[in-house]
């Protein structure tokens, strides 16, 4: 049975509890148990585990591993081995690093230092109604979608984020994601059947998470965002996870505006932004 401690009077003190948690576990070498993270918040374990994931998305576990893996990456970017920051980013032993490698870093350790190499990454640049729009998919899922004007200023943006990668042209097969990741910028209501290459610190996820239970036609604010991620002090850390988004329209940053109803800013221009808010709004209403 929980303690009274955890008879907590509304959600605001529920997001306390989960925020304190999130801290305790980017500042832990080793991350802690489910156990110790639910006594110091004083519930027991179910419940904790229940609210945790209920205010950001993720389990502690997840969370955990998330948070790992971003100290793994900003490592790797360094000058230390890969032994050295393996260890140094908590994992206790190699081998439980590299069981998850792929799926945290996209690719091999030693592949994400060196820019992407050995790594195919698929793409292809088009047209829609807004604009340029370049799809990229790693062997994972689709790992970019950016729109703009110029067609080449998107694959120099590509080759910048992936500089000694392969870059392949689009086959069959990748033309028809294309040809989905455009009709869900057509019709985003429609929504996207394909996987998501989705590389970013387990903030960013948590907000992103969020992002995606924002319905087609709909908007929220940033502060209502770091409200339901349980930060609610994290404003501006949300719109800087929501600048830091490259899928595009999958993951539906354009949703989020000011508290006054400002558009605000967006990655790939306001009167981008300012279209596909109103072109889901007139599609919801039709």
């Amino acid at each position: 049975m929980d303690t009274p401690a955890a008879i907590m009077p509304n959600a605001t003190s529920h997001a306390a509890l989960i925020a304190a948690a999130c801290r305790r576990i980017e500042a832990a070498q080793t991350p802690p148990s489910l156990g110790e993270l639910a006594a110091e918040a004083g519930l027991s374990p179910h419940h904790f585990h229940r609210l945790f994931k209920a205010e950001t998305g993720l389990t502690p576990k997840a969370y955990a591993a998330a948070d790992q893996a971003r100290r793994m990456r900003a490592m790797l970017a360094g000058d230390r081995t890969i032994t050295d920051a393996i260890f140094e980013a908590g994992y206790n032993a190699n081998s439980r690093f590299y069981e998850k490698a792929g799926q945290r870093l996209g690719m091999r350790p030693s592949d994400y230092r060196a820019g992407g190499a050995n790594t195919d990454i698929r793409f292809a640049v088009g047209q829609c109604s807004l604009g340029a729009i370049l799809v990229a998919g790693s062997p994972r899922g689709i790992c970019a979608i950016c729109l703009g004007d110029d067609p080449d200023a998107l694959v120099r943006g590509l080759q910048d984020q992936f500089p000694r990668a392969r870059l392949i042209g689009a086959d069959a097969e990748f033309e028809q994601w294309v040809a989905q990741v455009v009709g869900l910028v057509e019709t985003p209501a429609l929504g996207l059947a394909l996987p998501l290459d989705v590389r970013g610190t387990a903030f960013q996820e948590r907000v992103w998470r969020a992002l995606l239970d924002i319905p087609p036609g709909t908007t929220t604010t940033y502060a209502d965002i770091a409200q339901r991620i349980g930060m609610p002090k994290s404003v501006r850390a949300v719109a800087g996870a929501c600048a830091a988004n490259r899928l595009a329209v999958a993951i539906p940053c354009h949703r989020v505006v000011r508290s006054d109803g400002g558009l605000s800013g967006y990655r790939w221009g306001v009167a981008r932004k300012q279209a596909l808010i109103e072109r889901e709004a007139t599609q919801a209403a039709a």
